[in-house]
């Protein structure tokens, strides 16, 4: 009827407004998805991860304390718990960037914050000590007795936050690969009988432990890859990592790859992408930092032993001998053919020149490399000429008649 009909156009109207699409295209299969780290016109930019849960589908064995390792670094966001039990007094979550070799505190919760971690309840997070877990006496309380929620944001608070790609030290606040929850101190509560909900009597014994129940952790974040890949894969090994883009490389394309060393490796931001470069003409480069200052920090690399017969710091131009075929990029392995060509006599050369040796110029003229006395002339068929040689000639005086 009517309604079902205005219900239906409130649907569609819905699912355009979040972007969604039901219409099949049957050309789907055969269209290539665009590079995410690539804008339209081939140049990059920018990309990153899906936002994901990294806890989802993850085992964990779980005590008092448990934790979840990510499988390899990641940028996390929150780190939230919902509980079946009630929530604990006490709870710290702790974070690991090495896979589980060190650990370094990332939030408490406690309502007696300075007994327990020796941490005020209540304190301001500065430029200055941005990496500073802090303590709450929030989230603490004994109700709900189900379904209570811990959860902590990486970012809130933090004075940077709203600037995180110019911020090094947020961004190394948010790596971890592993994630640890401590659960310190239960809430110790009686009912009205005399005895403690866990089964304490009066006399001091105990007829049953105190126990957490978490029913759900979640960890969201994405997989760190330095804003140069936009997903990440598992190798061959099964190790996750960032299927990256940009001439960058690693685990978190945290390096450029071999021959991209025209500048420092640098995190993609925004703004700039900041793709490696490099030459394909060598297979190894250096990076002189005083040219890359010179340049205005756009280029300090300098390729060593150039290959397919280029020359040069970028291996741009064509050695000596050679000459450029203006119908490949530079980057082609044939972008420079032949050799020195020697123009023998009758070959626009006139008999008493020595012989001279000619090379194509990029523009089409011929350049003469001689060793007689000649001048480059604008001729294609004549492109050397002479040196005219200036006789020697007599003063003429006025008292002298004219030869």
């Amino acid at each position: 009827g009517r309604m079902e009909v205005l219900q239906l156009l409130r649907l569609l109207l819905t699912t355009t407004m979040l972007g969604v699409s039901q219409t099949v295209n049957p050309f789907v299969a055969q269209q290539t998805p665009p590079d995410p780290c690539y804008d339209e016109s081939g140049a990059p930019r920018r990309c990153i991860p899906e936002f994901v849960n990294a806890a989802f589908g993850k085992e964990v064995q779980a005590s008092s304390t448990f934790t979840l390792s990510l499988g390899k670094k990641f940028e996390v966001v929150y780190v939230s718990l919902q509980f079946c039990s009630p929530r604990p007094e006490s709870t710290a979550i702790l974070k690991s960037m090495d896979y589980g070799k060190t650990w370094v505190p990332y939030q408490y919760y406690s309502s007696q914050c300075r007994k327990i971690y020796g941490k005020p309840s209540k304190a301001t997070v500065t430029k200055q000590n941005e990496q500073e877990a802090l303590c709450t006496d929030g989230l603490t309380d004994l109700y709900p007795l189900t379904g209570g929620l811990i959860a902590f944001s990486t970012l809130d608070g933090r004075p940077s936050a709203q600037d995180f790609d110019s911020s090094p030290v947020l961004q190394d606040w948010v790596t971890a690969t592993d994630i640890r929850v401590v659960f310190s101190r239960p809430h110790l509560f009686r009912d009205l009988g005399g005895r403690d909900a866990g089964g304490e009597e009066e006399g001091g014994a105990t007829s049953s432990p105190y126990y957490y129940a978490v029913g759900e952790l979640q960890v969201g974040g994405r997989c760190k890859c330095n804003g140069h890949a936009a997903r990440c894969v598992k190798d061959k090994e099964q190790k996750l990592v960032c299927d990256c883009k940009h001439n960058t490389e690693g685990p978190e394309c945290d390096r450029c790859k071999p021959f991209h060393y025209d500048r420092p490796w640098q995190r993609a931001t925004a703004r700039e992408a900041n793709e490696c470069l490099g030459n394909l003409h060598a297979r190894r480069c250096r990076f002189n930092m005083e040219l890359y200052k010179l340049s205005g920090r756009k280029s300090g690399g300098v390729c060593l032993n150039c290959r397919h017969n280029t020359a040069g710091r970028h291996c741009h131009y064509c050695k000596e001998g050679f000459y450029r075929d203006l119908s490949k990029a530079i980057t082609d392995r044939k972008a420079c053919k032949g050799g020195h060509r020697v123009k023998e006599r009758g070959e626009g050369c006139s008999r008493e020149w020595r012989r001279m040796k000619v090379m194509q110029l990029s523009g089409g003229m011929e350049l003469c490399q001689v060793v007689g006395p000649v001048l480059q002339s604008r001729s294609p068929v004549a492109p050397c000429i002479k040196i005219p040689a200036i006789n020697p000639t007599s003063l003429v005086t006025s008292t002298e008649a004219p030869a």
